[in-house]
C-alpha cells in the first residue's frame, strides 16, 4: 500500500523536474535568439499553440503547481518565453504519419534557412537605438492582426537603413519575407513585373512566370493569402506602385506585416496607413559622434582641410547630396516648385499665414501647395512658422543657380549680398528676376539702376532689410537711388526697412501690391495724389 502510494509521488516529482528543465531550456533558447540572433523553429507536437501562448489546459495546470514552488520571477520568465515562442511561425504536428511531418519540417527549415539572408548594413550606424525602439513599438500587434506601418521623411535621412535593421531583426517571425528596395526607381524603369516576381521568389522560394501586372496581382493574392509574411516596400512615391505589389493588406495572411518607406506622408494616408513613424535628423550628440568617426580616423583631413571643405560645401553642396534631395523636388508640379523656391530664397522662417497671403496674391495656391511641401518633408511648420532644413534650402539655391549658368543676372531669385552686388554692378538686364531679398547689415552701400530695375517685369517680391545685430546706424546703411527711380509694375510685396526716401516715387504703381512694409523708414508721405491699390491687405 505504501509502495503504491509512493509511485505516483515519484512520477509526479519526475514530471515536475522534467517540465521545469523544459521551461528553463525553452527560456534559454529564446534568450539565445534575442542575444545571438539565432533562428528558432518551434514544433508544436500534439500541443495546441494557443494553449502554449495563453498557458491553458495542461500548461496552465503545470504553471499553477510551479507558481507555488518556484520563484515568481522565474515563472514569469518561463511564461514570457512560451508566449514569445508560440508567436513565432512554427510547425503544428497533431495527426498523420510522423515521417511525413519530419520530411515537411526538414524541407521548410531548409527553405527558410536558405531564404533568410540578412541585408547588408554598414557597421558605423549612429543614432538608431532610440529610433528602432520607437518603430518596433509600432510593429507589435495581435497574432492575427495585419500590421501596416509607414516610415516617412526627407531623402537621405535614414528611412531605408532603419527599415533594413528592423527587417533583419524580425524576419524570422514570418513564413516568408521580402525587401523590395528602390521601388520608385524600379517602377520608373518599367520593371513592375520584376518587383512582383521578386516578392513571390523571396516569400515562396520559387519563380513564377507571368507577363502582365494583373496576372501577377492574382498570383500574389492566391499564393500569399494565407501566409504570414513580412514585406518592406522601400522608396515609394506613387499609389500605383503600392497597388502593384500590395494593393490591400487583405492580400496576405493573418499576422503579416507591411512596412512602407516614402518621402511623401500624404501617400501613406492615401493607402490607408494609420500608424507611421517620421524619420528624424540626428541629435547634436549623435551628429558629433558620426562626424568624429570620419574626422578622427587614420588618414583623416587636417583642421585646415576641414575648414576649406566646409566653406566649399556652403557655396557648392555635394552633388550626391543634392541628387538625393532633388528627387522630392522633381516630383512637384510647376506651382509647387515655385512655392518651394520662394520659401528657400525668400520666406524661410516667416509666419505661415503671412506667406500664404502673399503667395495667394501671386496665384500660387499657397494653402494647398504648402501642405504638399510639408507632406513631402520639404518644409516643417512649427508654431505656425515655416522652416526648412539647411540642406534642403541649399538644394533650392542650387536649383536656382542651375536654371541659368550665366550668373546672378540670369537667375530667377537673388538672396546673397555678393550675388546681388554682382548683378547690379554689371547693369545688365535682369528680366528673369522674381524675388530679391537683400540684407544690408552685411554690406554698406548698393546702387539701384533705374533702367535695370524698370525692366524686371517678373519681380514679385522685394525685401530690403537690416539685421541690427551689430548696432548699425541709419547713416551707415545706404541704398543709392537715382531721381528717376521706379518700381516694377508686377510687384506684390514691398518690404523696405529704413527706407531713406521721404515719399515713394511719383510714378509708383502698386495695383498688384498685397503688402507694403516701410518700418523704421524716412517716409513722411507715401505718394502724392491718389493711388488705386485694389489688392492691398496690409500697410506697415
Amino acid at each position: 500500500m505504501a509502495s503504491s502510494t509512493q509511485k505516483p509521488s515519484s512520477s509526479t516529482s519526475v514530471r515536475k523536474y522534467e517540465f521545469e528543465v523544459f521551461l528553463s531550456f525553452r527560456a534559454k533558447i529564446m534568450e539565445c535568439r534575442e542575444e545571438m540572433e539565432q533562428i528558432v523553429f518551434p514544433v508544436f507536437y500534439h500541443v495546441d499553440p494557443c494553449d502554449v501562448r495563453k498557458q491553458t489546459a495542461s500548461f496552465g495546470e503545470a504553471f499553477s503547481i510551479h507558481e507555488r514552488n518556484v520563484d515568481a520571477k522565474k515563472v514569469q520568465r518561463w511564461r514570457d518565453s512560451l508566449t514569445e515562442a508560440s508567436n513565432i511561425c512554427g510547425f503544428h504536428v497533431n495527426d498523420g504519419y510522423e515521417s511525413k511531418h519530419i520530411k515537411e519540417i526538414i524541407n521548410q527549415i531548409f527553405k527558410r534557412s536558405m531564404n533568410s539572408k540578412l541585408l547588408h548594413i554598414n557597421d558605423d550606424i549612429v543614432g538608431m537605438d532610440f529610433r528602432l525602439k520607437e518603430l518596433k513599438s509600432l510593429l507589435s500587434s495581435d497574432l492575427n492582426d495585419i500590421r501596416v506601418v509607414g516610415i516617412y521623411g526627407t531623402g537621405g535621412i535614414g528611412k531605408t537603413t532603419i527599415a533594413k535593421i528592423v527587417y533583419n531583426e524580425i524576419q524570422y517571425q514570418f513564413t516568408g519575407a521580402s525587401f523590395l528596395q528602390d521601388v520608385r526607381e524600379t517602377f520608373n524603369k518599367g520593371c513592375q513585373l520584376q518587383l512582383q516576381q521578386q516578392l513571390l521568389h523571396d516569400t515562396m522560394g520559387n519563380d513564377e512566370e507571368f507577363n502582365n501586372i494583373n496576372k501577377g496581382i492574382n498570383i500574389i493574392k492566391d499564393r500569399l493569402g494565407s501566409k504570414k509574411v513580412l514585406i518592406v516596400i522601400d522608396d515609394v512615391d506613387q499609389l500605383q506602385q503600392l497597388e502593384s505589389v500590395a494593393g490591400s493588406p487583405k492580400w496576405f495572411g493573418p499576422g503579416s506585416t507591411i512596412i512602407i518607406t516614402t518621402r511623401n506622408q500624404h501617400l501613406l494616408v492615401e493607402y490607408g496607413v494609420t500608424t507611421s513613424h517620421k524619420a528624424t535628423k540626428l541629435h547634436y550628440e549623435e551628429a558629433l559622434q558620426l562626424f568624429s568617426q570620419h574626422a578622427f580616423k587614420q588618414n583623416a583631413m587636417t583642421i585646415d582641410e576641414w575648414k576649406s571643405a566646409l566653406d566649399k560645401l556652403k557655396k557648392n553642396p555635394m552633388k550626391e547630396i543634392n541628387d538625393v534631395l532633388r528627387i522630392s523636388f522633381d516630383g512637384l508640379d510647376p506651382s509647387q516648385k515655385e512655392v518651394f523656391l520662394d520659401i528657400a530664397c525668400f520666406f524661410k522662417g516667416e509666419c505661415k499665414d503671412f506667406v500664404s497671403r502673399i503667395l495667394d496674391g501671386c496665384n500660387l495656391f499657397a494653402t494647398c501647395n504648402i501642405r504638399v511641401l510639408h507632406d513631402r518633408c520639404l518644409v516643417t511648420i512649427l508654431d505656425n512658422v515655416i522652416q526648412m532644413h539647411d540642406l534642403i534650402q541649399e538644394m533650392g539655391w542650387a536649383i536656382v543657380r542651375e536654371e541659368c549658368p550665366g550668373g546672378p543676372c540670369k537667375w530667377s531669385r537673388l538672396w546673397d549680398v555678393d550675388d546681388i552686388y554682382d548683378a547690379f554692378s554689371k547693369q545688365e538686364e535682369m528680366q528673369n528676376i522674381q524675388t530679391i531679398s537683400l540684407d544690408l547689415s552685411r554690406s554698406r552701400e548698393i546702387q539701384f539702376n533705374t533702367k535695370v530695375f524698370a525692366k524686371m517685369k517678373k519681380l514679385r517680391l522685394l525685401k530690403i532689410y537690416c539685421n541690427d545685430h551689430d548696432g548699425m546706424t541709419r547713416e551707415e546703411y545706404k541704398v543709392l537711388l537715382p531721381k528717376d527711380f521706379q518700381f516694377p509694375h508686377d510687384l506684390r510685396y514691398l518690404h523696405w526697412q529704413r527706407c531713406t526716401l521721404t515719399s515713394l516715387p511719383w510714378n509708383f504703381y502698386g495695383k498688384h501690391l498685397i503688402e507694403i512694409n516701410l518700418k523704421s523708414s524716412n517716409i513722411k508721405q507715401l505718394w502724392k495724389g491718389n493711388k488705386c491699390l485694389e489688392e492691398l491687405k496690409a500697410l506697415i
